[in-house]
């Protein structure tokens, strides 16, 4: 019975051996990832066409009005 925990530890440190751990993801493939907030930026900047979009539309419209009434 003494030579069970003995035997469990020599295998415990057997199983951790010097060797280096094997890199879970790729650098290459992580580099070509967006960061999370590229998204949000993408949408503000859609955002702010959107509103340049619907300024313009709206002094062309107050343009057309004024014209009108002249």
């Amino acid at each position: 019975m003494k030579a069970a925990p003995a035997l469990l530890c020599l295998l415990s440190l057997v199983a951790c051996s010097g060797k280096p751990p094997t890199p879970e993801s790729d650098p290459a493939k992580s580099a070509s990832t967006a960061a999370p907030w590229d998204a949000m930026k993408q949408d503000e900047q859609r955002a702010k066409d959107v509103q340049k979009l619907v300024n313009k539309q709206a002094a062309d419209q107050d343009k057309q009005i004024e014209q009108q009434s002249q």
